[in-house]
């Protein structure tokens, strides 16, 4: 059984192949890829909305059966 899904199996060939070249100031590179994927899942603002009672319970139900708390699955 191999270890790699098929895009994996990909990037490696391609990295062995010589096909993937570095990136010039990876460090400052790596820096800014973190920003702005911590930007991306900040969750820094609060709202709040009205549902109807049946939309609610639908939304329990769900995150009931993928056994999260509703709230997640709304801020998702």
């Amino acid at each position: 059984m191999s270890r790699f899904d098929s895009e994996e199996k990909k990037i490696l060939e391609a990295f062995e192949s010589g096909k993937l070249k570095k990136v010039r100031n990876a460090i400052k590179e790596i820096a800014a890829h973190r920003a702005i994927a911590e930007a991306t899942f900040k969750k820094d603002a609060r709202i709040n909305i009205r549902l109807s009672s049946k939309d609610l319970r639908a939304l329990q139900a769900r995150a009931l059966r993928e056994g999260i708390p509703y709230q997640t699955l709304v801020s998702k």
